[in-house]
């Protein structure tokens, strides 16, 4: 079929011959204008941050048909003082915030939190390199989530539990998916109305909802979050939390083995970009905080109740009903209780970060301690910038 064709293509160029060779004639000239827009996302479609303010002028490194800029720009921009490296290992780090990662890697690092990159960290000419969208789509607004322009004021929370109804989702010897999401789903509304919230849940009952309702109910709420739970299943050794925001237009959702011609085609949910990855930042560092579970990553995909909100929206994976040890540990009420916490946290670490003074505070950081210390994970407010 022509999607799996277009998948196996290694580059934009292969892509576009192969769509151009293989769509009906009828179909060529969508196809190429198609490819033509998903083109031009690498260059003129993604602004980076203002660098005059600073006297930082970004220097643009094409590779592969995509824009990527050198980390040594990066760490100067964010005043995170010289690159330290060790072997394919790269950190930048002052007193309260670091960023690191390694080459050829997409696992990336913000204040101890694991981000999955769009694209992995390349080298050139001795150069680490980050790409021009993972720069302006995921670094900058958690690193200054308070200069997110269209960010509103949050006095609503859409808590979304997974699955209900004939819709089991996944098992373990304990119980079912829906049982578990709901809840959580009901400990974090009594946590959000106890903290001044107004909630609302797309289900209170074991009830079937389809995820396109789930999603118009999001919708009709102004000044509001939406955060979709769930619980995970694969294999037996998987195991851990992660969270999920919404794809930007043109980068790969992590659901897929490859790119596709969806990538290019934009969601609803993508006017809030900027919103997603900083409330998925908020969850993430409160889930791995509470949980103490392996951290899998904040992730992207185009899953229909994230793709289709227009608020801004996360999905949280709690741990796996298919591994032994997690799924003993979400059977219990008090780790459910403690999901429910770290929602909450979450909520308000988000609407600290976002409605504050303009500084460059980034979401949330987590504690290279193992142990837990009250009032969740730290949020770093720094007086300048």
């Amino acid at each position: 079929p022509l999607k799996n064709r277009l998948r196996k293509a290694s580059s934009r160029g292969r892509l576009l011959r192969l769509a151009m060779r293989l769509s009906p004639p009828l179909l060529r000239f969508t196809a190429a204008r198609l490819i033509a827009g998903m083109l031009a996302l690498g260059s003129v479609g993604i602004l980076l941050p203002a660098a005059s303010a600073q006297g930082n002028d970004w220097k643009i490194v094409k590779r592969d048909g995509r824009d990527y800029i050198p980390l040594e720009n990066v760490g100067k921009f964010y005043q995170l003082g010289a690159v330290q490296n060790v072997g394919n290992n790269f950190t930048f780090r002052t007193q309260h915030r670091s960023l690191r990662g390694q080459r050829g890697s997409r696992e990336f690092y913000i204040n101890n939190l694991k981000f999955i990159l769009s694209y992995p960290i390349q080298e050139a000419n001795g150069q680490l390199l980050i790409s021009r969208m993972d720069l302006t789509k995921l670094v900058e607004p958690v690193m200054r989530p308070n200069r997110i322009s269209s960010a509103g004021k949050i006095t609503t929370v859409v808590l979304d539990a997974g699955h209900g109804g004939h819709d089991n989702g996944a098992k373990s010897l304990y119980g079912h998916e829906k049982q578990f999401t709901l809840d959580v789903a009901l400990r974090a509304k009594a946590l959000l109305q106890k903290a001044g919230y107004r909630v609302v849940m797309t289900r209170s009952s074991d009830r079937f909802i389809p995820l396109e309702e789930r999603a118009r109910i999001a919708n009709r709420h102004a000044n509001a979050v939406f955060i979709s739970i769930h619980f995970n299943s694969a294999s037996t050794g998987a195991s851990g939390v992660e969270t999920f925001s919404l794809a930007p237009r043109g980068v790969p959702s992590m659901a897929n083995d490859g790119p596709a011609l969806s990538d290019y085609t934009p969601c609803a949910g993508n006017v809030r970009d900027a919103e997603n990855i900083a409330l998925a930042c908020a969850t993430h560092a409160s889930l791995v905080y509470n949980s103490r579970l392996f951290d899998r990553g904040i992730k992207r995909a185009r899953f229909v109740v994230i793709r289709e909100v227009t608020i801004p929206g996360v999905l949280l994976e709690g741990g796996f009903l298919s591994n032994p040890n997690d799924a003993r540990l979400i059977a219990t009420p008090a780790y459910r209780q403690q999901l429910a916490i770290s929602i909450t946290q979450a909520v308000r670490n988000y609407r600290n970060a976002v409605g504050g003074p303009r500084t460059s505070a980034p979401v949330a950081s987590v504690d290279d301690s193992t142990q837990a210390k009250p009032g969740g994970p730290t949020v770093i407010t720094p007086a300048n910038r």
